[in-house]
């Protein structure tokens, strides 16, 4: 038995669901305030046009994936596509959704647990989800497939109750329009701007839809399977999300909210009383903590990945806890980047990460016309319209919903690609050589030391 090479296991249904459940759904529930009020009570058409770009997004990530059928995501496309320094940026774009989302992740969980217990001081809840999740990574806690689907199970019954609920409490307050109306997407305080203002922010629900691809090397007919679940994860995914947001705006009109970042919560009650409250709040919570941990696990293996392939300082990066056989340091440090979720709000973090999600999708849209272009020159015959229009449409969309970020973010998304470049120009002696490749995606790593 060839023990050098992963096997094919997984079919078309098993990919989907690791997708869905890195997604993590209820998560629209987690930041619909935030998104509610940048779009003007117009959420749900936020998440279409968010939907929308993900979609022409998906299709690029297919194409890409039944290309090159191997381990790994946006960094591999475009450094084989385009160039090793472009790729090399993409990663570093990539690193910062990494780096920084478990820090999203941990605010977001502190903002419904504030709402809930005002007199428990904010840092404390931050420090709380850092500390605990930092000491299980450490000692190296394996969560099992069927863990995964478990809290998937969880999530969506948390869900189908909520808009249950939702549709319940709408029809008994006849409110006007009743579960059929376009007030959701589109009202007197909403206008296209803010609802592109909305998408760029939910746009953070979808990430991950592209996670899948760590699992190429394990899936059963990749070129087949690999873009069919893409395009599933984004539909379905974001179907969830503009429902739910839909049935949630209905039971809520308009944008504004006692507390924007737990407004779900407030919501919850409304419509399920204290009992109902405490459950989504529990579910919410533990998804949260589920979804941090893996997220400080898979940004601390990438670190680990970076450091021993001398992309980042190897003697930093690249050690391994001796006794655990984890990367402690990396997972300390991600730890200690979460600290800065004391200081910031939920809508300037998840525009922060997107600023690293957008640049990545853009030059993965790119990559696929790059590739066109080499294969045409090699004689072979592509279609135009899958391999140029689609990703050039999802090139600009993705490149003007960056534009729409929050000014923080932008801001410190550029310093973050600044930082990019002069590591770039230090691993390349000036750009005079090409950079050094990761020899391992991150779920390849992710086996060796687990």
């Amino acid at each position: 038995m060839d023990t050098t090479t992963l096997t094919r296991t997984l079919r078309l249904p098993s990919l989907v669901l690791f997708g869905l459940a890195y997604l993590t759904p209820i998560i629209v529930l987690g930041i619909f305030g935030v998104i509610s009020e940048a779009a003007g009570g117009a959420a749900p058409a936020a998440y279409l046009v968010a939907l929308a770009a993900m979609l022409l997004t998906a299709h690029s990530y297919g194409r890409m994936a039944a290309a090159f059928p191997v381990a790994g995501s946006a960094y591999t496309y475009v450094r084989r596509s385009i160039d090793s320094r472009a790729g090399f940026l993409v990663g570093w774009a990539v690193l910062l959704d990494y780096l920084f989302l478990p820090m999203v992740i941990w605010l977001i969980g502190a903002s419904y647990l504030d709402a809930q217990f005002p007199g428990v001081p904010f840092a404390a809840w931050i420090i709380g989800f850092i500390v605990i999740t930092t000491v299980l990574n450490v000692l190296g806690i394996k969560v099992a497939d069927k863990a995964n689907y478990l809290l998937m199970a969880f999530q969506l019954l948390v869900l189908t109750f909520f808009v249950a609920l939702s549709i319940t409490y709408v029809v008994s307050s006849g409110g006007p329009g009743g579960l059929v109306s376009t007030e959701p997407f589109l009202n007197s305080t909403s206008d296209l701007g803010m609802i592109t203002a909305g998408a760029a922010i939910a746009a953070y629900s979808f990430l991950g839809f592209d996670a899948v691809t760590t699992l190429t090397e394990e899936a059963v007919e990749p070129r087949k399977n690999m873009p069919r679940a893409i395009m599933l994860i984004a539909l379905i995914g974001g179907g969830i999300f503009v429902v739910v947001s839909y049935v949630t705006q209905l039971v809520h009109p308009g944008g504004q909210f006692d507390d924007t970042a737990s407004a779900a919560s407030q919501i919850a009650l409304q419509i399920g009383g204290q009992l109902f409250g405490a459950v989504f709040l529990a579910g919410l919570v533990v998804a949260q903590f589920a979804s941090g941990l893996a997220a400080q696990a898979s940004a601390s293996r990438l670190l680990y990945a970076m450091g021993r392939d001398a992309v980042l300082p190897k003697g930093v990066f690249g050690r391994l806890d001796p006794r655990f056989r984890t990367p402690a340091l990396n997972l300390v440090i991600t730890g200690a980047v979460g600290l800065i979720a004391i200081f910031l709000d939920v809508a300037t973090s998840t525009s922060f990460i997107n600023f690293g999600a957008f640049t990545a999708f853009t030059l993965v849209n790119l990559a696929v016309i790059f590739y066109f272009v080499r294969e045409r020159r090699a004689g072979n015959q592509l279609n135009v319209l899958s391999y140029v229009v689609v990703p050039a449409g999802g090139a600009l969309v993705c490149a003007f919903l960056l534009s729409q970020l929050d000014a923080n973010a932008l801001t410190l998304g550029s310093i973050w690609l600044a930082c990019g470049i002069i590591a770039l120009a230090v691993v390349t002696r000036g750009f005079r050589t090409a950079p050094p490749e990761m020899s391992a995606t991150e779920q390849q790593v992710v086996q060796e030391v687990a």
